[in-house]
């Protein structure tokens, strides 16, 4: 049965999402129906991740089972690149070997964005999913060891996803270094269409067709404070209708992006002073990183 050539091994929140919908476009690429179906991370295990909103994600579409694995490509018909996406693969110590074991030659790629921006767009997308419950960035830090050893899911690891180089390393020391392709977000975000471009001839594909990648697939939505008020503001109802009719557009627009402005709930900015403090985190790992996939990142320190 099929098995894919190749696999996007992450990092999660580092543009994933729209690179999996740019692949789909292309006739000569098959995509997993299920993204993150996780395989080569959890084969075999009992999946009982904590942290709110586990069960009904990670929890219920993971696949742990090599049947219903290779079940995800049976649709493919001619297509040249075969492969799914799971970011998972990167931060998992387990991943490299079974992937070594089932599919030696495959193709791998990864995009890593910094790691202290990647870090806090994953708590601002938790908390816009209203999963995230601390509303200070800082304190979610501290929190991340607990979860962890309470086997809170991946997502919630904030820092210690962005330890990149000892991630990547283990590819690199299982898998020859030109089946690994590592890109950096700013790749996608300033040049998307010249990414896919070499994406396409990594994977041996036309790379004539090319998606639009000004559409991004994933961003963060913010709650509301007060679920009613939101509703009043983005559905039709009569009030509307009559305010409409006695207020001028001119008082009226502001006034309503002024009431919608002040009902979204704002968890904390991350400021200059943390966003250094996580570098200087992080800057040994991104000095190896950088060494290990040959880019230069001085423009993350």
């Amino acid at each position: 049965m099929t098995m894919p050539n190749f696999l996007v091994i992450g990092a999660g929140k580092a543009g994933s999402t729209s690179l999996d919908e740019y692949l789909k476009q292309h006739p000569q690429i098959y995509v997993s129906p299920v993204k993150e179906p996780n395989f080569f991370a959890l084969e075999g295990q009992r999946l009982d991740f904590k942290g709110l909103g586990a069960e009904t994600r990670i929890n219920s579409w993971s696949v742990t089972d090599i049947e219903k694995y290779r079940a995800l490509f049976k649709d493919v018909k001619e297509q040249k690149a075969i492969g799914e996406v799971s970011p998972l693969y990167l931060y998992s110590p387990k991943a490299p070997d079974r992937i070594k074991h089932y599919i030696p030659d495959v193709k791998l790629i990864a995009i890593l964005r910094h790691p202290a921006d990647r870090a806090y767009s994953a708590y601002l997308w938790l908390f816009g999913q209203e999963r995230e419950q601390i509303k200070d960035f800082a304190k979610a830090l501290e929190a991340e060891e607990s979860r962890i050893q309470s086997n809170w899911e991946w997502i919630w690891h904030y820092k210690n996803l962005g330890f990149y180089y000892p991630q990547l390393k283990r590819y690199y020391d299982r898998f020859a270094r030109q089946q690994i392709k590592v890109y950096l977000f700013e790749d996608l975000k300033n040049n998307g269409s010249s990414l896919i471009k070499e994406i396409s001839n990594f994977l041996e594909v036309d790379d004539i067709y090319m998606p639009d990648t000004s559409i991004k697939y994933a961003y963060s939505v913010i709650p509301p404070k007060n679920k009613a008020v939101q509703d009043f503001l983005t559905q039709q109802n009569p009030l509307k209708y009559f305010l409409k009719s006695i207020l001028p557009a001119n008082i009226r627009k502001p006034l309503s992006a002024k009431v919608y402005k002040q009902n979204m709930t704002q968890p904390l900015k991350l400021t200059k002073e943390m966003r250094q403090q996580l570098i200087e985190v992080y800057r040994e790992d991104i000095l190896k990183l950088q060494d290990l996939i040959q880019r230069d990142l001085s423009s993350w320190l």
